[in-house]
């Protein structure tokens, strides 16, 4: 009787990407190349470590009372999440410098012009959208580039408040506008009352609208969105609009915080606005960039600044901490697409 032999599948190799399957590598290959994932846990690992350290930073009133920062560095940052993302080297300078001419904006409007508390804010945003639509405007349709532009309007913006008040901050502002400042369960009413329905109306437009489409498409490849029958330059006309008016928005929590109108308001706002934004994962070159990521970003940074404040250290050490973090990051980032081929 002859038998019958079958033959033995070869094999199919598999994928380098995929040939991890230990737990603890699948794991680590999660929070790798998951931005958002990585900063949640870079803020638990922050939290725990100068929980550990730092008498008294592990309180709920310290971390709570502490979220007020948050709300003017995460809304610049959500500014600049939505100018990145429309790529071709977006990127906004001048929003520190639109935060003090508008905070002088409505400093004027509620006091010296009579308008008061709901008609300053009014000419804050319509002051802020402004501004941002001039940069749009030059960027997107005279075809500047977006880093010049923004340079030149950074110098000028923050000029022309030192110009109109001769740098002397307004005062006497409406009594109402310091409610912000009071707390709510130990939290700043900014945080519910601001920032957080700005988080969701960033994160409708990105993901839910057909400007978010757009904008992610624009940024991706604005050759190919142009032959798609994309409107590129209105896309990131309204993309820089849409930073000036989260400026100005930015600039009444700002004069809040101050308690007065104050034409310095901004002052290097912007670089701590970029750098959040880039920390939470929008890459520079466009069409990547989550809100949750740029929100994890803006925790992330509000707990080592506070960490430090608490622990009396220098205020150098925040900035050095923050250019630490970063390059952290972005080393992370590297290390996930050179191993498995994707990040961020």
């Amino acid at each position: 009787m002859s038998t019958v032999t079958t033959p033995t599948p070869t094999p199919t190799p598999t994928p380098a990407a995929d040939r991890g399957t230990h737990p603890v590598t699948a794991v680590v290959r999660r929070v790798l190349t998951d931005r958002t994932l990585l900063l949640a846990v870079v803020l638990i690992a922050v939290v725990l470590f100068f929980g550990a350290r730092v008498p008294y930073f592990l309180t709920y009133t310290n971390l709570a009372g502490s979220m007020g920062y948050a709300v003017e560095v995460g809304l610049l940052a959500l500014a600049e999440l939505i100018v990145v993302v429309s790529g071709r080297g977006a990127i906004d300078l001048s929003v520190g410098s639109m935060v003090s001419l508008t905070s002088m904006i409505f400093g004027l409007a509620a006091t010296q012009w009579h308008l008061g508390l709901a008609g300053g804010v009014a000419a804050t945003l319509l002051c802020g959208l402004a501004l941002g639509a001039i940069n749009g405007f030059l960027i997107a349709y005279l075809r500047f580039p977006a880093i010049i532009v923004t340079l030149a309007t950074l110098y000028a913006f923050s000029a022309i408040p030192l110009v109109l008040t001769g740098t002397v901050p307004i005062s006497n502002l409406p009594p109402e506008l310091f409610k912000l400042t009071q707390y709510l369960s130990g939290i700043p009413t900014q945080v519910f009352f601001i920032y957080v329905p700005v988080i969701v109306v960033v994160w409708f437009l990105l993901n839910r609208t057909g400007f978010g489409r757009r904008l992610y498409g624009v940024g991706t490849n604005d050759v190919a969105a142009r032959f798609a029958g994309l409107d590129v330059a209105r896309t990131r006309f309204w993309a820089y609009a849409l930073s000036g008016l989260l400026s100005g928005l930015a600039a009444v929590v700002t004069t809040a915080r101050f308690a007065s109108a104050r034409p310095d308001a901004g002052v290097n706002m912007e670089l701590m606005a970029i750098t959040v934004a880039v920390l939470g994962g929008v890459a520079i070159t466009g069409g990547v960039g989550r809100v949750s990521g740029v929100v994890l970003a803006t925790l992330t940074v509000t707990v080592i600044n506070n960490a430090i404040s608490v622990a009396n250290y220098p205020a150098i050490w925040q900035v050095g901490t923050l250019g630490f973090v970063l390059l952290l990051a972005a080393l992370l980032n590297s290390v996930a697409q050179r191993v498995f081929g994707s990040g961020g």
